[in-house]
C-alpha cells in the first residue's frame, strides 16, 4: 500500500522533485551501520537524531554471510507515499519514517543500507528475483503476498478516502464508491478494495466503480486534482498527509476501515526474517521504535510486538 509530499501539480515549489516518484531506482539513500548517525537527509520531517540505534552483536551474528560479506541491505521502496517514504528535496534521497525505522533496524545488524526508489508494482518481484533484500514500502502483510515473501510486522493502519475539498463526494463507506471515479495506486489493498466494491455495485444493480490505476501516489493524486477522478483512496496515515500537504484541495471524507498490519517484506528463503524480527523487537524496546514515530506523528500506528507473517486476511 502506499508517498511524495504531494504534487508539483499542486503548487508546492520545495516539492517538485517529488513527482519523479518511483520510476527508477536512480534515487536512494546510503546510511546506517553501527551506531551510525540515522536518516542521511536534514529534511524538516526527518528524525536523524532519532534513528540512531545501536549494533547488538547477538542479533548481528543471525545475518547470513551472504549478506554480511557485502556489508549494505539493499532495500527497495516506492517513495512516493509520504509521510511513510518519499523523496527530499535533493531530489533523490529516499526519505520518511519507513527509511528511518529501516535504518534503524540496520545499526542493529551492524549493515550499511541502500534504498532504492521504485515503483510498488515491481518491489516483490524484484525481492523473489534478488534484486533487493528488503522492501519496506508500507506493504499490508496479507495471506496472499505471504505466499511469495515473509513479513516481519511493525506497524498498523487503516485505509481512508479522501476528495476534492470543494464539491466533492461524499463516501463514508467502499459502498458509496458506486458510480464513482476512483484513483488508486497499482498493486495496492486500495486497488483491491476498489475493484472487488465494484463488482458488488453491479451485483446489486448499482452503476459500477471507475477504479482508475495509477502507478505511483503522486499520479492517483493528480488524477484527483485534475478532476478525472472524484475520490482518492491510500493508507490513513498517508491519506492525512495528502490532505495536509495538498494547501486545502482535498479533505478527507468518511471513516477509515480495515485496520492491518504493515510488514517489512523479506524474500522467503533468505534467512533474513528472524534477524529482521529481532532488530526490530530491540527498537521497540529500546524505544528508537517510538522516538521514530512519534517524530514524524504517526505514533497512533504502534504495535507492542513484531512477529513473523502476522497476517490477518
Amino acid at each position: 500500500m502506499r508517498h511524495a509530499a504531494i504534487l508539483a501539480a499542486l503548487g508546492a515549489a520545495t516539492l517538485a522533485a517529488a513527482a519523479c516518484g518511483s520510476s527508477s531506482s536512480s534515487s536512494s539513500t546510503s546510511s546506517g551501520g553501527a551506531g551510525a548517525g540515522g536518516s542521511g537527509s536534514s529534511s524538516a520531517g526527518s528524525a536523524s537524531a532519532a534513528t540512531t540505534a545501536t549494533q547488538v552483536a547477538g542479533i548481528a551474528a543471525e545475518v547470513p554471510a551472504a549478506i554480511k560479506s557485502k556489508g549494505t541491505l539493499v532495500v527497495a521502496s516506492d517513495a512516493t507515499y509520504g509521510p511513510d517514504e518519499y523523496i527530499d528535496t535533493d531530489g533523490k534521497t529516499v526519505i520518511g519514517w519507513d527509511a528511518d525505522l529501516i535504518k534503524a533496524v540496520a545499526q542493529v545488524l551492524g549493515l550499511q543500507v541502500d534504498i532504492q526508489n521504485q515503483t510498488f508494482d515491481s518491489i516483490i518481484p524484484g525481492l523473489s528475483s534478488g534484486k533487493f533484500d528488503l522492501g519496506v514500502s508500507s506493504f499490508t502483510d496479507s495471506k496472499e503476498r505471504e505466499k511469495t515473501v515473509d513479513f516481519v510486522t511493525y506497524f498498523r493502519a487503516g485505509t481512508s478516502f479522501f476528495v476534492k475539498a470543494s464539491g466533492g463526494p461524499t463516501i463514508n463507506t467502499l459502498a458509496d464508491l458506486c458510480g464513482h471515479h476512483v484513483s488508486v495506486e497499482k498493486g495496492t489493498t486500495e486497488q483491491t478494495d476498489a475493484t472487488d466494491q465494484s463488482k458488488k455495485c453491479t451485483d446489486a444493480g448499482k452503476a459500477a466503480v471507475d477504479v482508475q490505476v495509477y502507478p505511483d501516489q503522486n499520479a492517483t493524486n493528480l488524477a484527483l486534482s485534475s478532476g478525472r477522478a472524484e475520490v482518492s483512496m491510500a493508507d490513513s496515515p498517508v491519506a492525512g498527509y495528502q490532505v495536509k500537504q495538498s494547501n486545502g484541495q482535498f479533505a478527507l471524507t468518511g471513516q477509515s476501515y480495515g485496520i492491518v498490519p504493515y510488514g517489512i517484506a523479506i524474500p522467503k528463503g533468505s534467512g533474513m526474517a528472524q534477524p529482521v524480527l529481532d532488530a526490530v523487537k530491540e527498537l521497540m524496546k529500546d524505544g528508537v521504535y517510538t522516538a521514530i514515530l512519534t517524530t514524524w506523528g504517526v505514533q497512533a500506528g504502534a504495535i507492542t510486538d513484531s512477529q513473523i507473517n502476522g497476517a490477518v486476511s
